[in-house]
């Protein structure tokens, strides 16, 4: 009895913290928020909503301690540089569905990925993104022969440069039918046919978790292979709460004894107010 009762109310004690905490319970900051910063925190512009200007949303996401900004044309980076951020993963080479699985678009994803690996390494910025773009037909294998054929083209100017190219890895099942990279075994065996140190994966959480799940154990298995995380709730993608089925803390704590360096960014659409959410996620991943 006694020995059942201690159980319970351990685990008692942690579900409160733990919900306290995705509630996001404490009161949104005015001042500068200090984090520490054991795993890099960024953002993308949809946890902001719609409605915000673009400057005031980098002013926020450095006052709650988010450290890089996402997806930002280059046009915008100068106005991060304003806020102490850095941009990260800024367009690389292709678009989602029409990308490196496909020879006829080549050409012109070598010159894009030429002009932006060298823009990249001038404005310190440490990735640029690609896809594999949707299989229409492609098998596994013609797939990878596809990408590697470029990549392997691209990888040696990337690696002069000090920029990582980051392919995104995305779900099939809801998000993106038909989209190719949509595992990470598919995505490391695309590593390892390049074989750069310059060539990665960005780790979607939300959408491993709707594709693999095993998160924290995949991530283990394949972390040489992963340059960039970005994290949302499922379902739904709405900020990471109570409400949402993936548990962050355990995840990042795994990151971080992994011993990555790099950077872990939000990417959700929140259902409640912005800057609570924003503020809530920051904190639930700074262990």
């Amino acid at each position: 009895m006694s020995t059942e009762l201690t159980r319970r109310s351990i685990f008692t004690a942690a579900g409160a913290v733990a919900t306290a905490t995705l509630a996001g319970a404490a009161q949104v900051p005015a001042g500068k928020v200090a984090r520490k910063n054991r795993i890099k925190q960024g953002v993308c512009n949809g946890v902001f909503g719609r409605e915000m200007p673009f400057e005031e949303r980098a002013m926020h996401a450095a006052r709650l301690g988010a450290q890089c900004f996402d997806l930002i044309r280059p046009e915008q980076w100068p106005i991060l540089k304003k806020y102490g951020l850095v941009p990260t993963v800024v367009p690389g080479g292709g678009r989602l569905t029409d990308a490196c699985n496909d020879k006829a678009l080549h050409g012109e994803i070598e010159k894009q990925f030429r002009e932006n690996l060298v823009r990249a390494k001038k404005e310190g910025v440490p990735n640029v993104i690609t896809f594999s773009g949707n299989r229409r037909g492609k098998s596994d294998e013609e797939g990878w022969e596809n990408c590697a054929l470029i990549l392997k083209k691209v990888a040696p100017i990337a690696e002069d440069n000090e920029v990582t190219i980051c392919m995104e890895l995305l779900n099939s099942k809801v998000n993106h039918p038909d989209y190719q990279c949509d595992t990470t075994a598919w995505g490391a065996e695309l590593c390892k046919r390049v074989g750069s140190p310059r060539f990665k994966l960005l780790y979607d959480i939300y959408h491993m978790q709707i594709m693999e799940g095993d998160i924290i154990r995949t991530i283990r298995d394949n972390f040489q292979y992963i340059g960039h995380f970005h994290t949302a709730g499922n379902p739904g993608r709405n900020e990471p709460d109570a409400s949402q089925e993936i548990y962050y803390p355990p995840i990042i704590q795994a990151i971080i004894d992994l011993g990555y360096t790099g950077y872990l960014s939000h990417e959700y659409s929140p259902k409640k107010d912005p800057l609570t959410s924003l503020h809530a996620a920051l904190t639930m991943c700074d262990l």
